[in-house]
């Protein structure tokens, strides 16, 4: 009898078994009633539904009764085991993240070739531990593996363990791998995925309590991976988490259960390129369609959220009654994920050209003065609880932000307030979401950063309140008050030089109600033939002139 076979009467004895006894009753049970007379024969014929009706019920209370006071809970491991084949996901389906992948393709030769390692006296792998945000393909990943490995592929989440009874999430564990040792011992190694791994692998509080199930969980999965010692089977357990990595307790880390660390991150350009190619390839959609500009707006989006925006654009398009995705489309699915439903609200004539002054003085601003982010739309059309909004995003992505980056972002949140004072003398509540950026970026810069100009060096924010003096405190938030005018004066100067080009931006965002790109960047180089670059020379000017801190 050869290991599947082997591996088929392990994974299903109890059914067999229980098959043949049946048979073997049912058949005992003809033979004798064909040998009664034929009154009793009718009368136990008659009497049979409910007998078994009956005994149903009663196995059903007993078994129910025992698994919750004597067995910890229904304690039972849904989950089918899954051929590696059959989980389909190959090699080319998880697209944008090339770096990991490469590692990931040496776990797949790790487990491929298990007797050369054990051969040199090398360690097998044993657990892979994946980190990262949330969307970017981590389960996706481990499927592949599975795949490309061709072994059974077991998933379940962490979540699943956790109950109510005592005992029931350590006999989970139990069971998931003994499910996982008999398809090793059939396929030669078998992988268990556990999902959100961070449910049960926080770190352990060491008291009485509602925590204790928790614990008793971790426990017994660390028994279990430092039970992976046979040389003849291999399990690997991968497990996943969005958490960091210091949340995860120190013992499932160590050498010999997480042996090894997948950091995924969100994919860079040419990921998110090849992403939008790949969901862009299931739908009809107009070949005409710049991918790589598409790209380029999707800065820090995720697989998932690229997925999400593609099958976003093709309901629009379907609503619309149109037979293909175009740009049109595919922008209108990003505003509508990122900055919600357009609200049609009712509003005065006034309001709206307050709205559309406040927008254009954020839009100036930001194509003027920030140093790493473009404008990519500007709207007066209500989404969320906003009136107005300025969509812009960084030309590439960005890790680090020095002082120009974060003082030009205070600059851009106090463009609409500047520009409402400008233009009408008065400004409005609008405004408010706007101060508390502004504030939070002041504040962190001269708290946190060591970026006032004050001398002060340091993240002020360790020390309790208590321990800084007054003094201390007060020269801190002068310096941030400081910080703050000056770049309000910066922004008025700006403003007040060009206004015949908030003017126009207002103008006709009261026209159209939203502006795309290429028409922003149209009017801003009708207005401003001598370029950006020029007129940032020229306000560059102007600081030496006034001193701005």
């Amino acid at each position: 009898m050869n290991r599947k076979t082997k591996m088929f009467w392990m994974l299903n004895k109890v059914k067999i078994i229980i098959v043949i006894v049946l048979a073997s009753l049912i058949f005992s049970a003809v033979a004798g009633m064909l040998s009664v007379e034929s009154f009793y024969r009718r009368l136990t014929v008659a009497q049979m539904p409910m007998n078994l009706i009956m005994a149903g019920f009663s196995a059903v209370v007993f078994v129910s009764m025992y698994s919750i006071f004597l067995r910890g809970g229904m304690s039972r491991i849904s989950q089918d085991k899954i051929k590696g084949e059959s989980v389909n996901v190959k090699w080319d389906d998880v697209i944008g993240i090339e770096e990991v992948k490469e590692e990931a393709q040496e776990v797949v030769e790790l487990i491929k070739d298990r007797t050369r390692i054990t051969k040199i006296g090398g360690r097998i792998l044993r657990g892979l531990l994946m980190i990262g945000p949330p969307g970017c393909g981590k389960t996706l990943l481990a499927k592949a593996i599975a795949t490309e490995a061709g072994i059974p592929f077991i998933s379940m989440a962490a979540s699943e363990f956790n109950e109510i009874f005592v005992g029931v999430g350590s006999s989970k564990v139990r069971k998931l791998f003994k499910k996982a040792r008999i398809m090793a011992y059939g396929y030669g190694a078998s992988i268990i995925f556990v999902d959100e791994i961070d449910a049960i692998g926080r770190q352990r509080s060491f008291s009485f309590g509602s925590g204790q199930e928790t614990n008793n969980t971790l426990n017994q999965l660390l028994v279990e991976m430092d039970g992976l010692k046979e040389d003849d089977l291999s399990i690997i357990v991968i497990g996943a988490t969005n958490a960091s990595e210091s949340v995860i307790d120190p013992a499932l880390l160590r050498p010999g259960r997480f042996d090894r660390k997948l950091y995924i991150g969100r994919p860079g350009l040419d990921g998110r390129e090849d992403l939008f190619k790949y969901y862009l390839s299931k739908i009809n959609y107009d070949p005409d369609i710049d991918v790589s500009r598409l790209a380029r707006k999707a800065v820090y989006k995720s697989p998932a959220d690229i997925e999400n925006i593609v099958k976003e654009a093709a309901l629009i398009a379907t609503r619309e009654g149109k037979d293909i995705v175009e740009h049109k489309e595919i922008s209108a699915a990003i505003e509508r994920i990122d900055m919600g439903i357009k609200h049609k609200r009712k509003m005065t004539e006034q309001e709206r050209k307050r709205v559309a002054y406040h927008e254009s003085g954020h839009l100036m601003v930001l194509c003027f003065l920030h140093p790493t982010d473009d404008v990519f739309k500007a709207s007066i059309v209500s989404r969320k609880d906003t009136l107005g909004a300025v969509y812009h995003q960084p030309r590439e992505e960005l890790f680090t932000s020095d002082r120009d980056h974060l003082l030009a972002n205070i600059q851009v949140a106090l463009g609409g307030y500047v520009a409402e004072k400008l233009v009408f003398g008065v400004t409005s509540n609008g405004v408010s979401g706007d101060f508390q950026k502004a504030m939070a970026e002041t504040h962190n810069m001269v708290w946190k950063f060591g970026m006032g100009g004050n001398g002060f060096i340091g993240d002020f924010t360790v020390i309790p309140p208590e321990q800084l003096s007054e003094r201390t405190k007060d020269d801190l938030n002068k310096e941030e008050m400081l910080i703050f005018k000056n770049c309000y004066k910066e922004v008025e100067r700006l403003l007040s030089s060009e206004r015949a080009l908030l003017d126009e931006f207002a103008s006709k965002l009261l026209e159209k109600e939203e502006l795309e790109y290429d028409e922003i960047e149209e009017i801003f180089h009708s207005y401003v033939p001598s370029s950006k670059k020029s007129l940032r020379k020229k306000l560059e000017a102007e600081k030496k002139e006034h001193p701005t801190g």
